[in-house]
């Protein structure tokens, strides 16, 4: 039985807690007022917390791509969730860093030498999660990136998830992208904001699937009560898209900084042609981050 190693930080304010298996971040607890903000995984509901996505975002046409004439397999999100194989690298008293290096295991799905770390940094009330990639091989190397954070609604007795709005940090008219039977983007869209900064969280808002937004010009948002008020924010200024999901009815959102997404509908499936795709040449670096500040 593979015992689950977690890794835990913390300073006057927050503590932390990382898996190990896929550097997943599966707590953010305020010591103040000693509430859990990160989904607790529920497997009856949405069995993660927080998973991170490389070298892909949501699903390939088919669950496959080609790259150079072959064809490779590679699950939703990518390989980092729930893999086994990433290991805790550094930690001091306000970071973890956890790191992925290519394998014989990831070339047979993606065939680029890499490698993959990702850090968890306090800052007084604040987490700053950064990822860093290392082109390793002799060719450039293609990838997609994201987070997908759980983030906890209803924390204060008597709240529906019709209290919790997600208000950006500017007015803008968005439309979400809509996805078809196979989580494929098409090109069809729904209008969600006219000249507006608040999307309002209800029962039903994710019966679709995911709210897909390309280009935001926001690059924050808060998570409001409307009983509690402000409880947290995802700034995100690294990431062009943006998605937001749950589980319908579930007590969480889902707040995703994207660098990349889902497969649109039509792909040739060439890795290099996919939208959003990210090439890195060889013994480059590329660094993003996203920043979860609670109240």
């Amino acid at each position: 039985m593979t015992v689950l190693k977690k890794h835990t930080i913390e300073n006057e304010f927050l503590k932390i807690t990382v898996k190990e298996t896929g550097a997943e971040l599966c707590s953010i607890l305020n010591k103040e007022n000693h509430k859990e903000y990160i989904w607790q995984a529920n497997p009856e509901i949405w069995g993660s917390h927080a998973p991170n996505l490389f070298p892909v975002i949501g699903v390939l046409q088919n669950g496959k791509y080609h790259f150079e004439n072959k064809e490779y397999e590679m699950p939703k999100h990518g390989f980092i969730r729930h893999n086994e194989n990433i290991r805790l690298k550094e930690k001091s008293e306000n970071q973890l860093v956890f790191e992925l290096l290519y394998s014989d295991e990831t070339l047979k799905m993606y065939p680029f030498k890499f490698d993959f770390k990702i850090a968890f940094t306090l800052n007084k009330k604040s987490l700053e999660v950064n990822h860093h990639i290392i082109n390793l091989d002799e060719k450039p190397i293609y990838f997609s990136l994201g987070g997908h954070p759980a983030l906890n609604i209803q924390l204060f007795e008597n709240e529906k998830i019709e209290d919790y709005s997600l208000v950006f940090d500017q007015e803008m008219d968005l439309s979400t992208y809509l996805l078809n039977d196979q989580g494929l983007v098409t090109s069809r869209t729904k209008g969600i904001l006219d000249n507006e900064h608040q999307i309002r969280l209800t029962e039903d808002i994710f019966n679709k699937d995911a709210l897909i937004f390309k280009n935001i010009k926001s690059k924050k948002v808060d998570l409001v009560s409307a009983k509690c008020g402000k409880i947290l924010s995802v700034k995100y200024e690294d990431f062009k898209n943006l998605g937001i999901w749950a589980k319908p009815g579930a007590p969480y959102v889902c707040i995703e900084p994207w660098l990349g997404i889902a497969d649109i509908e039509g792909t040739d499936q060439n890795l290099t042609n996919k939208e959003g795709i990210i090439e890195l040449t060889t013994a480059d670096e590329f660094n993003a981050g996203y920043t979860i500040s609670i109240e």
